[in-house]
């Protein structure tokens, strides 16, 4: 029989809402400390004032897939899986800045994964040998064993050159993919991480690659739908409470707040790298100080634009031939009742990060036209930009190095969140997986131990 422990959860998104709810779900006694004023971490929305009205506006462009099986447990935990939607089958559009039409990757009713080779047969972007050399390529990233340490040394941008594959085919096909889910591009990419990409969401499962997405503001989907299901549980939510320290008390932890000090049996650091090398003692990962920097971070830019009139007829499309990746339709998320919401979801962009709103607006809006023609007719009644400086981790050859297990080399301290040893890129499957593993650490680690009392306890 498990013992029941007092257990502390430092972080708000969806790596600590899941390990919250998973220890409280297992009959421990938890508290979760958010730093910011709301729950949902990376994965957030506000409210912003627009000649439209107010709006809501998230702050990135997050989608899913169907093999996000874990993410999609969360959701029904949060009673909100009928707030997202998922492609009946997989279907892309993807256009040109340079030539009319078209293009789509688009699965097909075989098997896979056979279920991808009538559409990269006939993708348009790609010339006839282009195509079929991706489509051995394909084959081939499907048969690369991702867990192996030398593939993660491997660039996959250097891989993919070794197979005949142009600058081209990786920019229209590669990449087209790869930055939107590893949020790096092909040449600064570890194999291992693409390989677990293609692997899992493409070449599979027929259906692993559906496309999902929320037709709810974020904040919504995310962080509002936890603090219900989280105080339904019984788990105490504090917002705005930065953790200063923690204290090893041979038995346990003392954690320490603006508000005072607190002691548990055990504590889950779910925050990002470099918070979580901040607050973690010496020695509790078996890795050199100065692990964070080395494991780095990529950022994340969004452009948004309202619209005085419809310019995109589908939910989403992925651009070829420029420097934009994909455009968004946002219009029913953020409220907006009249024209159109577009948002420009731009991944691994340090070098448009710390560009001023007006240059980026000058320098994005001649690609979206000659992607959009539509737009030419459109007055653009609002631009602007959000950005995410450390969006996450960098996905670089041998980062795996930088990433720990769930559990620390210290009694009762357990780590969380996208960025530790789950297998997955930067996503929000790979974020619920930490939490689920980090909860999996504790839990085991009751069922070896019996409880002890709390330090306030033993002090009465």
């Amino acid at each position: 029989m498990n013992a029941i422990r007092d257990v502390v959860v430092i972080g708000g998104g969806l790596a600590g809402i899941t390990t919250a709810l998973d220890c409280a779900d297992a009959g421990h006694r938890v508290t979760l400390l958010e730093a910011r004023p709301r729950l949902g971490g990376l994965t957030h929305s506000f409210r912003r004032e627009s000649p439209q009205g107010e709006l809501w506006v998230d702050n990135g462009q997050h989608v899913f897939l169907r093999c996000c099986t874990s993410y999609l447990r969360l959701l029904e935990r949060l009673g909100v899986r009928d707030l997202v939607e998922i492609q009946p089958r997989l279907d892309v559009p993807v256009r040109s800045e340079e030539r009319p039409g078209m293009g789509h990757l688009r699965r097909s009713a075989l098997p896979a994964p056979l279920h991808l080779g009538s559409s990269l047969l006939r993708y348009r972007w790609l010339s006839p040998a282009e195509r079929l050399r991706a489509a051995a390529t394909a084959l081939a990233l499907g048969r690369l064993d991702r867990a192996g340490p030398a593939v993660d040394e491997q660039s996959f941008g250097g891989w993919l050159e070794q197979r005949g594959q142009t600058p081209r085919a990786v920019a229209a096909l590669w990449d087209l993919i790869g930055i939107a889910t590893l949020n790096a591009r092909a040449a600064d990419a570890s194999l291992a991480l693409a390989a677990t990409v293609f692997q899992v969401g493409l070449l599979e499962h027929a259906d692993a690659a559906d496309i999902g997405w929320s037709r709810v503001p974020l904040q919504r989907l995310h962080g509002d739908a936890a603090a219900g299901a989280l105080a339904h549980v019984g788990v105490e939510v504090r917002t705005s409470a930065k953790v200063s320290g923690l204290v090893d008390l041979g038995a346990g932890w003392q954690v320490g707040t603006e508000s005072g000090t607190a002691s548990y049996d055990d504590v889950v650091v779910a925050t990002g790298p470099a918070a979580a090398e901040g607050l973690l003692p010496a020695g509790a990962l078996a890795m050199e100080p100065g692990w964070a920097e080395r494991l780095g971070s990529s950022p994340i830019v969004n452009a948004h634009l309202v619209l005085d009139r419809r310019v995109l007829r589908t939910p989403f499309v992925a651009a070829a031939d420029g420097p934009l990746q994909w455009v968004f339709d946002r219009t029913e998320q953020s409220g907006l009742r009249t024209g159109q919401y577009l948002a420009l979801s731009l991944s691994a962009a340090d070098d448009l990060v710390g560009v001023p709103v007006a240059d980026l607006r000058e320098q994005l809006l001649p690609h979206l036209r000659r992607l959009l023609p539509d737009l030419a007719r459109a007055t653009i009644e609002e631009f602007f930009v959000t950005r995410e400086p450390s969006a996450t981790f960098r996905s670089a050859p041998g980062s795996s190095r930088w990433r720990p297990a769930a559990t620390t080399a210290m009694t009762g301290l357990h780590v969380a969140g996208a960025w530790t040893d789950t297998g997955w890129p930067a996503t929000m499957e790979g974020a619920v997986r930490s939490g689920e593993a980090a909860a999996a650490s504790v839990i085991g680690r009751a069922s070896d131990d019996g409880a002890r009392p709390r330090a306030e306890e033993v002090a009465s």
